[in-house]
């Protein structure tokens, strides 16, 4: 059976925001090797529409970019909107039934499953169908944004965290 992760960059105070701060070369590795190990991803219409900036090659790029966007395009990825018509390669789109969705691609699935996006998150998180939660906790304070959790939090119990690169500290927390 697949587990939810829901793991997001997080600021001191709180926000998400993939524009505020950049991942560093070793948290950047670690989210590549994360890619690479996943049974999959599931996206909120926004979430999804900046991960999309992965389908296709930059020249830009260097080797780790490069490595990032063949992890993600390889794995599959399930996109939850109601605005969406259609998706790009490798994905599918989430029917009206999210729960039941989701509860399918649990039992269906070995591994873990990303949940990207906070709201996507907080929809499942009141449905009771996220495992964990990981938070990249950034040594940055923004002030304001898009708060981690979108609405009220779970009771939650931590269970791991581990120092990711001198800056950031990985916190691992499941529902209590």
């Amino acid at each position: 059976m697949a587990k939810l992760v829901f793991g997001m960059n997080q600021s001191l105070d709180g926000y998400v925001d993939h524009m505020a701060f950049a991942p560093s070369p070793v948290l950047f590795r670690h989210f590549i090797e994360g890619t690479q190990r996943l049974a999959g991803s599931v996206y909120g219409r926004q979430m999804y529409e900046v991960m999309r900036y992965w389908d296709e090659d930059h020249p830009e790029w260097d080797e780790e970019q490069q490595a990032f966007a063949a992890a993600w395009r390889k794995q599959p990825k399930w996109v939850a909107s109601r605005s969406l018509t259609s998706v790009g390669p490798n994905a599918s789109l989430v029917g009206d039934d999210l729960e039941g969705a989701m509860r399918a691609l649990k039992a269906e699935r070995d591994g873990e499953i990303e949940v990207a996006g906070p709201n996507l998150a907080q929809s499942l998180t009141e449905l009771g169908l996220i495992d964990e939660y990981h938070i990249y906790l950034h040594s940055v304070v923004l002030g304001h944004g898009k708060p981690y959790f979108t609405g009220a939090r779970p009771p939650l119990r931590l269970v791991s965290h581990d120092r990711v690169d001198e800056n950031v500290i990985k916190l691992i927390y499941v529902p209590a």
